[in-house]
């Protein structure tokens, strides 16, 4: 089965928080197809509205598909950023998230978007983390069950939130895992070259 997989945009979303998981969902349907199997994501990326959406550090991106067009979903990825702080008070937006959400398989955030998801409700009373510079902020809500830090991910029942920016690879890839199995996530993630040895970090 194909899960159509949703990824909300909305000006200042951050970059790598969304083209990240992307970069994995869409990996998975080159591996699968590679052995003559199913895709199993569906992504698209959805917005409020069809006009171009301006990321963080300048990035455009069209939407596929918009909140009020993109139908059911599966999965719902709600990635942060600094836009996540208008975002918050957009009554319109996270009555949507909670709609979707409570259709999905799966409801997931990268970064600050766990302040959607708490804001909005799937994620309220959950244990959840977020980007490290948030971790306080999210706490101050006294939302969610417990914020948690120094993870790169947390799963609570069906909602999955990872912490900043590049966690979220790590997130969708356990993702792929749990629909698929460790060993289909493990060969995505050795066909994206994702072993990461940052620099100065890991220096050899």
């Amino acid at each position: 089965m194909t899960l159509r997989t949703g990824i909300l945009l909305f000006n200042d979303v951050e970059e790598l928080d969304f083209v990240g998981p992307w970069e994995v969902f869409t990996m998975a349907n080159e591996v699968a197809g590679h052995s003559g199997g199913e895709k199993p994501f569906e992504p698209l990326m959805i917005a409020q509205t069809s006009d171009p959406v301006r990321c963080r550090k300048g990035m455009r991106v069209l939407p596929d598909a918009t909140t009020e067009t993109c139908g059911k979903l599966d999965i719902l990825l709600v990635p942060g950023g600094q836009g996540t702080r208008t975002e918050v008070n957009n009554a319109k937006l996270l009555e949507w998230i909670a709609g979707t959400a409570a259709g999905c398989v799966w409801v997931t955030s990268v970064c600050t978007g766990a302040l959607l998801l708490v804001a909005a409700g799937p994620a309220k009373g959950k244990r959840v983390t977020t980007h490290w510079g948030f971790v306080e902020q999210l706490r101050a809500r006294n939302e969610a069950a417990e914020v948690l830090e120094k993870v790169r991910y947390v799963d609570d029942g069906n909602i999955v939130t990872a912490a900043g920016v590049s966690a979220g690879i790590d997130m969708a890839l356990w993702l792929t895992g749990q629909i698929l199995t460790p060993e289909f996530a493990r060969t995505v993630q050795r066909m994206m070259e994702y072993d990461p040895a940052p620099p100065y970090a890991a220096a050899v």
